[in-house]
Order: C-alpha cells, then structure tokens, then sequence
C-alpha cells in the first residue's frame, strides 16, 4: 500500500497537494487576476494540520527543518524531513489527546527555538489550542494568560539556560487552576537521564511522545476553518496582554495568501530567526514555508540574540545557501556591521523586513554593503501574522510595504480628534489610519470586553497603523497612531525625526518621542544609538537633524545618545521605555532647576528615578537636605505637578 493510498484510508479524503505560486504578482493587475477564481475553489484546505499532512506526502524525505546547534557554521547540524516532521506531529497530537487534551483545551508553550517548537505548535493545533508564550513576561502576566485560556498542558523547556524557562514553568505549575500536566522538553544536547526523576504532574516530552501512533491522529477529528487553532497574545511588555484567537481558516489563509503574493517554493530555505511565540515566526515565516516545501533553518535556541550566530551570519549564508533573507529592521542594523570578509551571499534573492518601519538610511546601507534591496511587509497579530507584502522583484521606497493579500480589501480613513479611525476615507497619497477586512482577520479576543477598539462599528479591523497609497496601489507606512507626538494639538510624526537622523553616518539606530511638557503637552525628543567605532556629539546631531525638519514644530528639543536601544524581544524598538527615559530627563532637569534656585548642595539633592513606564519618584534625603528639606519639597511640587506625567516626591 503506497502512502497515498494509506492516508485516502485513515481519512477518507485524498490527500491534497502543497501550495504553489499560481503566477508571478508584480502588481495589483496580478492580485486581481488570482481573485477571478473564487476563494472557496482556490483554497480548499481547512486546518493547519491538513497542510502538514499535504506537504509531508508531496516532499517526503526532503528538508523540512534545520536545527544549528551553534553559531559555528563548521557545526553539524540536526535535520528533520518533511515525513519525520508529519510523523512526529501526529505522534504529538496523540500524546496530547491522551493527556485529554480536546479542541477547546489550550496547550501552552513556554520554549526557545528549537525543533520541538514545531511539534508544540502543529501537534497542538491538531489536538486542540495552542498558546505560545513570551518567557520574558513575569510569573504573573504568564499565570493571567494561562488562565484565560484556561490551559490545560504546558510544554516547557528542561533548562534555564533559555530565559529560566524550567524554574519558570516549575513556578507556573501551582498557580493555574486549569493545568493538569507540564511536559519537559530537553534540550538538544543533555545526555539521557541527565534530568533524574521528574516531580508528580510533569513528564518527558519525547518518552511520552514516542509512544504514540505517527501514522494518523487517533482522535479521527475532522478539523473545520472556523475551529480556534491559536491563543497569541498581544502587548504585555507594557500594559496587560490580550488573547487574540485564530481559527484555523485564518492561519490557511495566511499560509496560502504569503506563497502566492511572494512566491515560495520547495527550492527555497530561509532562516528563520523570529521568536516563536509571534506571530511573523509561526505564521510567515514557518507555517507559510512549510506549506510550500521550503526548508527553515532555526539558528540555535537563542536565535538572532545569538551573538555567535550574529558574528557569523554572512559564513552561515555561504555555508547553507539561504534563498531569502528576513529580519526585524533593529536585526539589520546590526547585520550591516558584520563585514562579508569573502562570504558568498549570492544564493540571497529576496530579503524581507518588518515588524517596524525600515529607516531610509539603513535600507540604502543594506544596498550598498551587500547588494540586497529590502522588501517590507506588513503583519499583526490580529491578522494572523500578514497583511501586505511587497513581492520579490518589486522595488519600493523604505516605508514601502508592497500591495494588500488576494479578497483582502484595505481602507485608509482619517482619524478623529481622539486619534481613532472615522469613516471619512483619505484621498490616494493623503495619511491616515489603515483598516482591513480581510479571510486571516483574527476571531476577536478571548476577553469579548478587549474588542471594542479593534474594530470600527461597520466591522474593519482598525489596525493603528498610519500610511497611504501610493499610485501603484500599494500601502506606505509612517508609523502608529500610538505613537504621533502630540504638541499643542498638533500630530507630528515621529518618522520624519527619525528619518532625518537617520541619515548621519554615525548614527545606528534611532527612535523620536514625545517628552512631557507643561505648555506643550509634548516635545519632540530623539534617543539614538552610534554605529560601533563612530562619534558625534550629541549637539552635532541635534543641528543636523534641525536643519533636515522642514516643520519647525517637529524639530527635536534635544537628542540623547544612549549606549543601546531598548527593545523588544522580537527586535522593534520599546518606545514606552524611551518615553520614561524622556520623562525622567524633563524631572531631572527640573530638579537641578529647583535645587540650583534654592542653592541645594549636590550631595543632598534628590534621587530621580523611573518606577514602571509611568512614573518618575522623586526621593528626597531629609537629613541631607536639613532645612531646605520642606521648601524642596514645595517648590518641586509647584514645578512637577503641571507636567502630564504622574511624578511622586516623598522625603525620607
């Protein structure tokens, strides 16, 4: 009995056929000319686990996954082929359903990169709900997400040379009331037995795992589009995080509509360097790749925050020929400091950015060193990881995020005098909000009280996103409504600062603000980073970013160099953690101001420092400041409480 045969007779469905690229897209006349076929005749699988069912019987015994276990491109490194990947899928979903783990029950996952990731993630969207995890948030904003979504099993890693991921699942066990099994995952060079005896209610991943069936899943579920395949959660480095919910229709279609519009196929590999508890690391970057039979490298299990695998990226390329390149645009700052030194990157034919708007220098940096023009894309987590894509062989400007995906339709709107989309639509080439209607648009939030915003009353996924069309049709992005800077009611956006500053030679990366004012509102500020081995003062920088701002309210008030930019952990740029810096600049200069006034010695003025992303504490040592200690107090009161930050001043 062939394979074929034997999966027509588990499931009683032929087996369907990988995904292909119907016709080269150049333009929207392309889009439009894959949307003459209906959607239900051109995608016809229903759930993830049907697209590794499809791809594992079309490409077999070829690459599926690549794990370096180093940065050392002389390293061996661990392969699975399209079949082992399928085979362990099954036998991971069966463990699960034997954990009683059904379709509604969520399997969390708290790992670094690694191939186990890939069964957690497929096996579990087979079985029931998969919730990836940031392992940098706290105990307790990984306790609240595990217990909206009411998890069932979490699959942690056995170490905590990654995050303290073991520590952290072992502290996690206790506390959500729905978890009834934690899974170890070893890491991929502990010798067997290494771990010893494991505690009551947690269990070897691959010892329970390889006991299941790798040939079906023994639950027989007929798995539908509209069934939830994912929890991911949005936010959480600032603020409490949200649940999105994606079916399995969603991620299908994120899958198929990402190989059409950029034209993925069995011969490409990619590295993969994205986290994957996000979106663009599961969705685009593997789901989409390995739908269409490309091999995906996973560069150790610190990914892209390897410094080893960094220093050696361009040896990395010439060893395992890579056909794409993508990266956050942070990652490619730091690749343009890492010489070729003979390295031959020519198997590179599509390099891809996102996550964060591309600066103009940084994409003719990456031009000139390297030969590679950079194509942007636009994702979310509420758009199951894709929205636009600017396709291989389509040279856009920085900030250029290519055309909308097939039976999508794409709005821009102007905003309201709270910053939200109204229903008045902008002109071609006019700025504002960018809405979606969409087959990936996510299900809503688990929380229903957390969908109010993400939505316009007539049903468009508000993305907060700020951009126009241009003449071709494709979306051009400025920035986040989030994130305008507001001075005297005036919208400046922080993209022109940036870009302007981005221009000097020594700067690496930079990121504008708004600094809290008490006339203003806000000022523009701008925090930057310099490329290794460079200098410049910061009043340098400042007068050649003036004199590239033509608006004079958006000119920045100062700027600071700061010896590394704050970041997230999947690589854009931490705004509210500048904001707090910026913050803390404005009390500081105010408390010199005050203290200078009042002739306050410089060894008892106040200790100034941020608590949180929203406010700065003002300590002063009563005992240091004698007598000036009370009016110290007043003064700084009178001179803090105008400003629209929340600021503390407590005397010890």
């Amino acid at each position: 009995m062939t394979q074929k045969q034997k999966y027509e007779n588990d499931y009683g469905t032929p087996v369907g056929t990988p995904f292909r690229p119907a016709l080269p897209v150049r333009s929207l006349a392309d889009i439009r000319k894959l949307e003459e076929t209906p959607l239900e005749q051109a995608l016809t699988v229903r759930s993830t686990y049907e697209i590794f069912r499809n791809a594992g019987h079309a490409f077999g015994d070829k690459t599926a996954l690549t794990f370096l276990r180093t940065g050392n491109p002389a390293d061996e490194p661990i392969r699975w082929s399209y079949a082992e990947l399928l085979a362990r899928i099954h036998q991971t979903a069966n463990m699960l359903h034997a954990l009683g783990v059904g379709p509604n029950d969520a399997v969390a996952v708290l790992l670094p990169g690694c191939l186990e990731y890939h069964l957690a993630l497929w096996g579990g969207e087979a079985a029931g709900i998969v919730q990836p995890l940031n392992p940098l948030l706290t105990d307790e904003k990984l306790v609240a997400l595990m217990t909206a979504g009411r998890a069932k099993v979490l699959i942690a890693y056995g170490s905590d040379a990654e995050s303290g991921m073991w520590s952290k699942a072992m502290r996690l066990r206790g506390q959500v009331p729905t978890l009834t099994t934690v899974l170890r995952v070893a890491p991929h060079d502990e010798a067997p037995g290494a771990a010893g005896a494991l505690p009551e209610g947690v269990a070897d991943f691959d010892v329970l795992r390889a006991a299941q069936p790798d040939d079906r899943l023994v639950s027989g579920r007929d798995i539908a589009p509209a069934d939830i395949a994912a929890y991911f959660h949005t936010g959480g480095t600032t603020g409490a995080p949200k649940l999105a919910r994606h079916s399995h229709g969603a991620q299908v279609f994120t899958a198929w509509a990402s190989v059409q519009v950029a034209g993925m196929n069995e011969n490409g590999i990619s590295i993969n360097g994205y986290p994957l508890f996000h979106v663009a690391g599961v969705l685009p970057a593997s789901l989409s790749s390995l739908s269409a039979g490309v091999e995906v490298i996973i560069p150790t299990p610190s990914l892209l925050r390897n410094k080893e695998v960094l220093a050696n990226y361009w040896k990395l390329v010439a060893r395992y020929r890579p056909t794409s390149l993508s990266a956050v645009p942070t990652v490619l700052a730091a690749l343009a400091n890492v010489p070729l030194d003979g390295a031959d990157i020519s198997s590179i034919t599509y390099c891809r950015t996102g996550a964060a708007v591309l600066a103009p220098e940084l994409a003719a940096r990456f031009e000139r060193l390297f030969g590679l023009h950079v194509h942007e894309s636009l994702g979310m987590t509420e758009m199951a990881g894709i929205s636009t894509i600017t396709p291989p062989g389509v040279n856009g400007p920085a900030g250029c995020v290519g055309f909308r995906l097939p039976y999508m339709q794409m709005r821009v709107v102007a905003l309201d005098e709270n910053g939200n989309a109204s229903d008045r639509e902008m002109p071609r080439g006019e700025q504002g909000m960018v809405l979606f209607k969409s087959p990936n648009v996510f299900s809503g939030f688990v929380d229903p009280a957390d969908n109010a915003k993400a939505f316009t009353a007539d049903g468009w996924l508000a993305t907060g996103d700020l951009g126009w069309i241009d003449d071709e049709e494709r979306l051009n992005l400025t920035g986040r409504s989030k994130d305008l800077i507001i001075r005297s009611g005036h919208n400046i956006d922080p993209k022109t600062i940036e870009d302007a500053l981005g221009a000097h030679p020594a700067v690496q990366l930079c990121a504008a603000v708004g600094a809290p004012d008490a006339y203003a509102g806000e000022l523009p500020v701008i925090f930057a980073t310099l490329v290794p081995g460079a200098s410049a003062t910061e009043e340098e920088l400042l007068a050649f970013t003036s004199a590239r701002v033509d608006e004079a309210p958006a000119r920045p008030k100062w700027v600071s160099v700061i010896a590394t930019m704050p970041m997230t952990n999947v690589g854009k740029i931490y705004k509210p953690e500048l904001r707090a810096m910026a913050a803390l600049q404005v009390v500081n200069a105010a408390v010199v101001e005050v203290c200078t006034e009042l002739g306050v010695p410089e060894a008892a003025r106040p200790v100034v420092k941020t608590e949180g992303e929203s406010l700065v504490r003002v300590q002063i040592d009563g005992a240091a400041a004698g007598s000036l200690a009370a009016p110290l107090q007043e003064r700084l009161h009178k001179a803090l409480e105008p400003l629209p930050f929340k600021t503390r001043i407590a005397t010890q």
